[in-house]
């Protein structure tokens, strides 16, 4: 089927007239001609809403560098690099592209870095690359943390045994469509919409610009991102009994999240962004490294939103799940959540300094986490090892192994259902740009980090919810 989609298409996606719709088009006309119109639609109005996830796309890339730089203000490189730039430890060395690499050698040379460390799910971001850590002095870089500020997995296990999930499908598809909802701009109205203390928190009046943001944060609190974000039933395996979560050796009926702070997060960090771009003017390779001095009143404003940002996220995971905990008449036994996409003040060699974790989640001794793989392969309940080369951290989920580009030009709708079929797992919403097949063998990132983390339980997804609209990860 010939795709056949003009400027005034791309204009009803987002795209307004001058280089960057030329340029669309452009790309367009020499790789999309034989591929499925939808599937189209739904990667460009992605790229147009969420281009940091295309920086590494062999195709798409170049329209994304190019939308994003004319969002930006440009630095004139009056703040040097240091050339001889300290040494980091990189895991899963063999799975990782050079372009994370890149990035992350550039992130090493600013005059604000101590210590860094990459991840073995890591590929090509915007500024730090995903997978990325960074511990810096004294200075917050918001693209080091980035635009879905407090990403995060969230994770209930029930008092529900495995035998008792199955044969109730249509129940849980149900209430699974019930309460949640996905994608750019969704949101709750009237009676829907949910309470939680988050929204009385005292941050929300610090400055002009949070106190405007707040009936957008309330309007989407319990929403989901669109992207690589879901709510997902499945079940989880304890090989044996974990004294610290007080739970028995078993099969039970868990719910995992993963989602961030959505439209209120990424309105703060492309805020922020243009104000650290325009105090902090670096070279044109570490531009989108700019950061902002933590004794700056731009430095504490941003470190308040920030936090405020994650605790937006937290409490919409929240809402999740004590609507879909009703839902099912069940009794939590554990819940472990744990986020990315963020900065934190740790002590590292005596000194605190500010560690970035863009991509990747906590791991230090005895910190619980998830760490997700796709929507047909398993995800895993980890514990850190607090090993200090990866700066006490870990993985975020699979990363990606195919660029979204790759993805709909090589995987069809019958692979996809295939694959989903041979897994026993029920999908709603998802484009093939999230197939199973685009992302790294879990297994393998795992194997490249056993020195950070133990695993706990193994979690096995049975039903999927995703956006299905080409909505960005917001």
């Amino acid at each position: 089927m010939k795709t056949e989609i003009t400027g005034k298409t791309l204009k009803a996606l987002g795209y307004t007239e001058g280089k960057i719709l030329g340029l669309a088009l452009e790309i367009l006309r020499d790789n999309f001609q034989d591929i499925e119109v939808n599937e189209v639609q739904k990667l460009l109005k992605k790229v147009k809403n969420y281009p940091e996830s295309f920086l590494d796309d062999e195709v798409v890339g170049v329209l994304a560098t190019a939308i994003i730089e004319e969002a930006n203000p440009k630095g004139d490189g009056t703040i040097e690099l240091i050339q001889n730039a300290k040494a980091y430890t990189v895991f899963g060395e063999n799975y990782i592209e050079d372009g994370a690499k890149d990035q992350m050698n550039i992130a090493m040379k600013l005059p604000v870095t101590q210590a860094g460390a990459l991840m073995p799910d890591a590929h090509q971001g915007y500024g730090l690359p995903i997978g990325g850590v960074l511990a810096t002095r004294k200075a917050i870089i918001p693209y080091g943390v980035g635009v879905d500020i407090g990403c995060r997995m969230a994770l209930s296990i029930f008092d529900i045994p495995e035998k008792y999930y199955f044969g109730k499908d249509a129940m849980y598809k149900r209430e699974l469509v019930a309460h949640t909802k996905f994608g750019a701009g969704q949101n709750f109205k009237g009676d829907e919409r949910a309470d939680h203390e988050v929204l009385e928190n005292e941050d929300f009046i610090s400055t002009p610009f949070l106190k405007n943001l707040h009936g957008k944060a309330w309007s989407q609190l319990g929403t989901s991102g669109g992207g690589n974000h879901f709510v997902e039933w499945g079940i989880i395996d304890f090989a044996e009994r974990d004294e610290v979560l007080n739970i028995d050796k078993g099969r039970y009926v868990a719910l995992l999240t993963h989602s961030g702070s959505r439209g209120f997060g990424a309105t703060i960090a492309g805020h922020y962004t243009k104000i650290a771009k325009e105090i902090c003017k670096l070279p044109k390779e570490a531009i989108n490294l700019a950061y902002l001095d933590m004794n700056s009143a731009e430095g504490q404003e941003y470190w308040i939103a920030m936090n405020l940002a994650g605790d937006y996220a937290s409490a919409c995971h929240e809402v999740i799940h004590k609507r879909l905990t009703k839902a099912i008449g069940a009794k939590v036994l554990a819940k472990v959540e744990n986020h990315h996409n963020f900065a934190w003040k740790e002590t590292i060699n005596g000194e605190e300094l500010i560690v970035h974790r863009k991509g990747a989640t906590p791991a230090g001794k005895g910190v619980m986490g998830i760490i997700p793989g796709s929507m047909t392969a398993p995800g895993f309940l980890v514990r850190g090892k607090g090993e200090t080369s990866s700066i006490n951290s870990a993985s975020h989920g699979a990363g990606r192994l195919m660029s979204r580009t790759k993805a709909i030009q090589s995987i069809t709708k019958s692979d996809m259902k295939t694959i989903l079929k041979d897994h026993n797992v029920t999908l709603i919403g998802a484009g093939l740009d999230e197939a199973p097949m685009a992302y790294k063998d879990i297994n393998k990132v795992m194997a490249a980090q056993t020195d950070l983390v133990d695993v706990i339980a193994k979690f096995e997804p049975k039903m999927v919810r995703m956006a299905d609209d080409g909505s960005r990860e917001d």
